[in-house]
């Protein structure tokens, strides 16, 4: 039996973002540097941002960080999807710290204790806690919150695989509730349509965006579902905006939107991205 170890060594380092401390703040902050000055000037309650190699998806997710750089906050909450299966609907870290090149960022284990057990007293929903996992969505969110945030911040972390509308509601007031008066970031992280040509993938993304710019949970559940947009963290999204809704949050903002084809030049077969803003 594999040791589980209180750190979480990042296994996509060196592959999916640089894996040098200084190569790795470098290009982050050429991302938020390149991207669009933020003119949002109401409260953030939280950001949609994609989820591939920093290649590819790294300049989308600048725009998303890019509004809340030199923000401080006590939690962030880190809705993904999980890409191996596993046959849960909500899953945790069971680590106690993610690692990253840039530090280590420690998990709140008291929110993911109440949490669990709130989800319990609710339903009979749990987070089940994993370890040794390679999950990128999650974790390729983390050095972008490390640069961009002033200060150091504890991390709660939520790969989703439901996408029942019941259980992520029951989960999103669960969360909403324990989170409390703490400063808080929710982060859903997602890609958007997958290897489409690209005037194909822009129509499916626009579709799916839309349904993220009305603060629709329900219509982005339901155009995953109808395959007239796609999200592979489409249950992360809705968790998301339904847990800031809760949190006072009342509109999203598409801050930007590509292709993998702008990286790749092949425009054949692409992948969507997207970054936005949910704000008060």
């Amino acid at each position: 039996m594999r040791e589980i170890s209180a750190v979480r060594p990042s296994p996509i380092a060196g592959s999916w973002y640089p894996g040098s401390r200084d190569a790795l703040q470098s290009v982050i902050n050429l991302y938020l540097k390149q991207a669009a000055p933020c003119e949002i000037h109401d409260k953030i309650f939280g950001l949609i941002a994609p989820h591939a190699g920093y290649f590819y998806s790294g300049a989308t997710a600048g725009y998303a960080y890019r509004c809340v750089q030199g923000q401080s906050f006590d939690v962030c909450a880190v809705f993904s999807p999980l890409h191996d299966y596993q046959p849960f609907d909500f899953i945790t870290t069971g680590h106690s710290v993610y690692a990253t090149p840039l530090g280590e960022i420690p998990v709140s284990s008291e929110l993911v204790n109440e949490v669990d057990k709130q989800l319990g007293v609710k339903s009979d929903l749990y987070l089940q806690r994993i370890a040794n996992d390679r999950e990128h969505s999650l974790e390729i969110q983390l050095p972008f919150l490390q640069v961009a945030l002033k200060d150091q911040f504890q991390l709660l972390p939520v790969m989703v695989r439901t996408h029942d509308p019941k259980k992520l509601q029951i989960a999103a007031g669960v969360i909403a509730k324990s989170l409390g008066n703490k400063r808080v970031l929710v982060v859903a992280s997602t890609d958007l349509s997958h290897f489409y040509p690209e005037r194909t993938a822009n129509a499916y993304d626009k579709a799916m965006t839309t349904h993220f710019t009305d603060f629709d949970p329900e219509g982005v559940l339901r155009a995953e579902a109808k395959e007239e947009g796609f999200a592979c963290g489409a249950g992360a999204v809705a968790l998301a905006l339904w847990t800031t809704r809760l949190l006072g949050a009342k509109k999203v903002t598409l801050l930007h939107h590509t292709t993998s084809a702008e990286s790749s030049g092949d425009a054949s077969s692409v992948v969507g991205y997207a970054a936005a803003a949910i704000t008060g």
